[in-house]
């Protein structure tokens, strides 16, 4: 049994290995029977590890997820809770545009449409979305509480923001610069002006 347990995470050090080269080559749409060839086992092995391609992803991204979450730890010790809150958000973005796939991953999240003041839907607990909705949810939560962001915005809109941003700039010559602006003009909005936006 000792040996199998050691076949078995060899194999999936090998499958992961393997699936992180060809994601980073083809993005979201990577090849599961490529990924079996390539680390020379079968499409089975791959499935017993992976048995779904969101769960091979997630498994490819899970460095990238943490280290955001360890950035919104960070940050929640800020004094400015918008600009920790927006440095965070332009973390995400940057994050979801220098890794290929990530952006993909992060649609397969289903909208909780949950306020940030309120508790996160335990739902897909281990998901990608919902373990960056645990660490950066307090961030938000307390961006609303002083009124620096609108009343009612969810951790899914800021989601659906990054994720927008990342596969709208990914094809363009300078993707990373493209997305800056993007989010510059996110944040800013399309017409500045010094009186205070709308609460609805």
């Amino acid at each position: 049994m000792t040996g199998q347990r050691s076949d078995a995470r060899r194999n999936y050090s090998r499958i992961l290995a393997v699936a992180e080269a060809e994601v980073a080559r083809h993005g979201a749409a990577a090849s599961l029977e490529q990924v079996a060839r390539t680390a020379g086992v079968g499409s089975a092995t791959v499935r017993r590890h992976f048995p779904t391609r969101q769960a091979l992803l997630e498994a490819v991204f899970q460095e990238r997820i943490q280290a955001l979450c360890e950035r919104a730890d960070q940050l929640s010790r800020a004094d400015d809770s918008r600009a920790a809150l927006l440095d965070w958000l332009h973390d995400l973005v940057r994050y979801a545009v220098s890794a290929r796939g990530l952006a993909d991953v992060l649609t397969y999240e289903p909208p909780t449409d949950v306020p940030a003041a309120e508790p996160a839907d335990a739902q897909a607990q281990h998901s990608c979305g919902a373990v960056l909705e645990s660490a950066a949810a307090p961030l938000l939560r307390r961006a609303l509480r002083e009124e620096v962001v609108r009343p009612g915005v969810t951790f899914h809109d800021l989601l659906t923001l990054a994720v927008g941003i990342a596969l709208a700039t990914e094809h363009h010559a300078e993707p990373a610069v493209q997305a800056d602006r993007l989010f510059t003009l996110t944040v800013e909005g399309l017409s500045p002006s010094p009186r205070p936006l709308p609460r609805s």
